[in-house]
């Protein structure tokens, strides 16, 4: 088999079946990337009579001895990413024996959730439709250079990195004067992420182009290209790049 990248993407606004078109391709491939996105995009997969819906977790991760990976360009809740762990298991599945997570990929914290909400409140009529996931607010973090990647969780001051955020979204928050308890989640949250760190947490950069000199890599796209930041609908889009370009930013390849 010839080392390549495929790549599976949506040419609409989401929903065109990528998860089962990425879940009878994974055979083919002994691993399998998600590049972009965060838990807002669901891939619906029908496997040993049971359907399954993964939000973050690449689609291979049923296929037996594939290698999934999640990139760089992913924004990852711990949360949501433990109750799939948690589904995939039912299967038999070890997800932490098959899921690579990359250092850098952005967290989406309880009180990215709570912002997308108030801003969704704030915009009254003209707000974009958000799925309320904190995809938006955590992106833009990251694009500001406030955010927390995966792997800080490993750093001895991370709960120091976690309480100056929160307090930048609090004060936030209290600007547009959303009524709401930013302490919602954060215990379940903080016990996720010990459960994150038992993980490999990979240099995706290297990782993948490592795997790329002798092995063939799919990877898969979340929403679709008319919900690309540049190239979409806007400003009714996702926030990161659906397109073939995230491939690279959100890989490293």
């Amino acid at each position: 088999m010839s080392s390549k990248l495929d790549v599976v993407l949506g040419l609409q606004w989401g929903d065109e079946g990528k998860g089962k078109i990425v879940d009878v391709l994974a055979g083919r491939y002994p691993a399998v990337a998600r590049f972009q996105g965060g838990p807002n995009a669901g891939h619906s997969l029908h496997f040993d009579g049971k359907n399954f819906v993964v939000r973050s977790i690449p689609s291979g991760i049923f296929r037996e001895g594939s290698t999934n990976i999640i990139g760089s360009g992913v924004v990852l809740d711990p949360i949501t990413l433990r109750e799939e762990c948690a589904n995939v298991e039912k299967m038999g599945i070890n997800a932490k024996e098959k899921l690579f997570i990359s250092k850098k990929a952005n967290l989406i914290l309880p009180t990215h959730r709570l912002l997308d909400a108030a801003y969704e409140a704030a915009a009254g009529k003209g707000k974009i439709g958000s799925t309320l996931k904190g995809i938006g607010p955590t992106y833009t973090d990251k694009i500001s250079r406030h955010g927390l990647r995966v792997g800080d969780i490993l750093a001895p001051d991370f709960k120091e990195r976690f309480e100056k955020l929160k307090a930048r979204h609090i004060q936030l928050l209290s600007d547009l004067h959303f009524e709401c308890d930013p302490a919602k989640d954060e215990a379940e949250w903080m016990s996720a992420i010990e459960f994150l760190k038992g993980f490999k947490l990979i240099d995706c950069e290297y990782f993948v182009n490592k795997w790329l000199e002798d092995k063939p890599m799919l990877a898969e796209g979340a929403q679709g290209s008319m919900l690309d930041i540049d190239y979409g609908s806007y400003p009714f889009v996702t926030s990161s790049s659906t397109t073939v370009g995230g491939v690279c930013t959100g890989l490293g390849v």
